[in-house]
C-alpha cells in the first residue's frame, strides 16, 4: 500500500466512499455515523476554510477538545492545507497551555465549548459548538492537498512534561507515512476491522490508531474520552474487532466485573496495548475477557515513532509481554549496559522526530547521527525479542541496589487478590529511597499490607519489596491514561512518614 505524501490524506475515500469511516459517540444515545466520502469532504472543507482565514503554509494550528468527528476533520484538514496540527492536552494547567501556545507560535485554535477560554486572547478561535465557529469556517468544495517537501512538518505533539515543561516534538509527514506503509505490509488487509479509540488525540497512541484504521479502510468507534463502562458497552454494541488502548484502560475495564460478565465480546479479534509497561497478570486478565483475541504488546515513543517492533522474521512466536522484533528498516541497539543484550534502547528509523521545538540543546542530548536515545531500559532475549524493563528516569536506588518500579509491579500483580499495583520511591535516611506500593484489590479480596510485603519478600529480591503499602479503589491516571506517578509520589511521601512508626526498614 502506498500512502499519500500528506498525512491529512492518508486514507483513500474513493475505495469505499459509502462505507462508515467514523461512529462518533460524543452523545452515546445519538451516535453519528459518517461515511468515508462525507468525512473526506469535511476535511477538504476545513482545509479551504483555514486558508480563507489567511493562514499560510507552515502556520501552526492548535486543537483543544475531547474526541469528536469535528476534531478529526480539523486534524486532517489542517495538514491537507500545508499547516501544522498541534493537539494540546486540556488537562494541563492554564499556565502550561499558555506556554505551549507561545512555544508553538499558534496562529489559530480549534476548541469545543467546554474548553473555550483555555487559550490566550488574540488567537483566531474556531468553536466546534458555535454557529459562527466551526460551521462557518467550513468551505465546501474540492481541494488540492499540499504535497510536503522533504521532511516537512505535519504535526507537533507535546510530551507530558513529567520532568518539566512539555517539549514540542516536531513530526514530519514522512515519519508516520513510513509507519503506516510498514503496518500495511505487516498486517495485510484490515479493511474489515472495526477499531475503538478512546485515548486522547493529543497522545501518539490515538493519533496513530486513527490514521492506521482509516489508512487500512476500517471503521472507527470514537469515544469522547475513556470511561471503562462506556468503553465496554461500545465494544459489544458496535461489534468492535480491534481494541487500541493503554494497559491501564483495560485494567479498569477488567475491574467492572458486574458489567463485563454480561457483555458479549466475541467480536474482538485483536487487542493492542501500548504506551506503558504490560504485566503478565494483565495479559491473563485481558485474554480471559477477550478469549478469541490475539494480544499484542506495542511499543513506541513520540520522538522515534509508534511501532519500531513487529513479528519475528523466522515466525518464532512472540512471548506475551515482549515488545517484538525490530522491523526491517528499524535499527535498534542496546547501549550503556553491562552487555549488548541489556541497556538503554537507541533507535534509528524514518519515524524519528525532526527535533524538539525551540530546544536545540535538548534535541542534541537525545538525537545524534540519526540515533534517538529513548531512556527506556530493555533486554533482548535469545530470539532477538525486546522486553521492557523500565524507564531510566523511573529507576531508584535502595541501599545501593537499582530498583525498577515496573519489575516490582509485575511481582506484586502475581499475588492472588491483587488487581493492579503502582510503585513509586519515597525518601529514607538510611537506604536513600524505599519502594512504596499503591495496590488495588480484586473485588472481595481480604489481603492486607503485611500480606503484600510477605509475598514480595518470598518471591523477589528483599531490597525491592515494598516497605509501604496503601490500598486504593483505583490508580489515578495522568492525561495520557497512564498511572500518574508524579501525583502518586507526592501522595506517598506523607503516608510513608506516618507509617514509619509501625513499619521497619528491612
Amino acid at each position: 500500500m502506498t500512502i499519500h505524501p500528506n498525512l491529512g490524506r492518508c486514507f483513500d475515500a474513493l475505495r469505499s466512499p459509502e462505507k462508515t469511516a467514523l461512529i462518533d459517540l460524543r452523545d452515546s444515545d445519538r451516535p453519528v455515523e459518517v461515511s468515508y466520502a462525507a468525512f473526506d469532504a469535511e476535511c477538504d472543507a476545513v482545509a479551504r476554510g483555514l486558508l480563507r482565514l489567511g493562514l499560510k503554509r507552515g502556520d501552526r494550528v492548535g486543537i483543544l477538545s475531547l474526541n469528536r468527528r469535528e476534531l478529526l476533520a480539523a486534524y486532517f484538514g489542517t495538514m491537507r492545507a500545508g499547516l501544522v496540527s498541534v493537539p494540546i492536552s486540556f488537562k494541563l494547567s492554564r499556565d502550561t497551555i499558555d506556554h505551549i501556545v507561545a512555544d508553538a507560535d499558534l496562529r489559530a485554535v480549534f476548541h469545543d465549548r467546554e474548553r473555550a477560554g483555555l487559550y490566550p486572547a488574540g488567537l483566531k478561535c474556531i468553536d466546534f459548538d458555535a454557529a459562527d465557529g466551526y460551521p462557518a469556517l467550513l468551505d465546501p468544495g474540492p481541494f488540492d492537498t499540499i504535497i510536503p517537501e522533504g521532511r516537512e512538518l505535519g504535526m507537533i505533539l507535546y510530551t507530558s512534561g513529567s520532568t518539566g515543561r512539555p517539549k514540542g516534538v516536531l513530526l514530519s509527514h514522512a515519519s508516520q507515512r513510513w509507519s503506516l506503509e510498514t503496518s500495511a505490509r505487516m498486517y495485510g488487509d484490515r479493511s474489515f476491522h472495526r477499531y475503538i479509540v478512546a485515548a486522547p488525540m493529543f497522545h501518539m497512541n490515538a493519533t496513530i490508531s486513527v490514521k492506521g484504521a482509516l489508512a487500512a479502510g476500517g471503521s472507527i468507534v470514537l469515544l469522547p474520552s475513556f470511561d471503562a463502562r462506556a468503553y465496554a458497552r461500545a465494544i459489544e454494541r458496535w461489534q468492535v474487532t480491534w481494541l487500541t488502548s493503554v494497559p491501564t484502560m483495560l485494567a479498569l475495564v477488567a475491574r467492572e466485573r458486574d458489567l463485563v460478565g454480561g457483555l458479549d465480546f466475541s467480536s474482538v479479534r485483536n487487542v493492542t496495548m501500548g504506551s506503558a509497561p504490560l504485566t503478565q497478570a494483565l495479559v491473563d486478565k485481558v485474554q480471559a475477557l477477550f478469549p478469541k483475541a490475539a494480544i499484542n504488546n506495542s511499543y513506541g515513543t513520540t520522538e522515534a515513532g509508534p511501532s519500531p517492533f513487529g513479528p519475528h522474521p523466522d515466525g518464532i512466536p512472540r512471548p506475551p509481554t515482549a515488545l517484538g522484533y525490530p522491523l526491517p528498516g528499524s535499527l535498534c541497539e542496546l547501549r550503556e549496559g553491562a552487555g549488548q543484550n541489556e541497556g538503554v534502547l537507541y533507535m534509528n528509523n524514518p519515524m524519528r522526530m525532526e527535533g524538539y521545538n525551540n530546544l536545540p540543546e535538548k534535541t542534541a542530548e537525545v538525537l545524534k547521527d540519526g540515533w534517538y536515545r529513548s531512556g527506556d531500559i530493555m533486554r533482548r532475549d535469545e530470539h532477538g525479542f525486546f522486553h521492557f524493563v523500565g524507564r531510566a528516569d523511573d529507576m531508584f536506588v535502595v541501599g545501593g541496589e537499582n530498583v525498577w518500579p515496573g519489575e516490582v509491579e509485575r511481582l506484586v500483580e502475581r499475588m492472588a487478590g491483587v488487581h493492579q499495583a503502582a510503585v513509586v520511591p519515597v525518601p529514607d535516611e538510611i537506604k536513600g529511597t524505599l519502594p512504596f506500593a499503591f495496590v488495588v484489590r480484586q473485588p472481595g479480596a481480604k489481603i492486607n499490607g503485611d500480606d503484600v510485603r510477605r509475598f514480595a519478600l518470598e518471591n523477589g529480591p528483599a531490597y525491592a519489596h515494598p516497605r509501604f503499602v496503601e490500598f486504593r479503589d483505583e490508580i489515578p491516571l495522568a492525561a495520557t491514561n497512564k498511572p500518574d506517578r508524579k501525583r502518586l509520589t507526592a501522595e506517598a511521601i506523607p503516608i510513608a512518614r506516618a507509617q514509619r512508626t509501625t513499619v521497619g526498614r528491612a
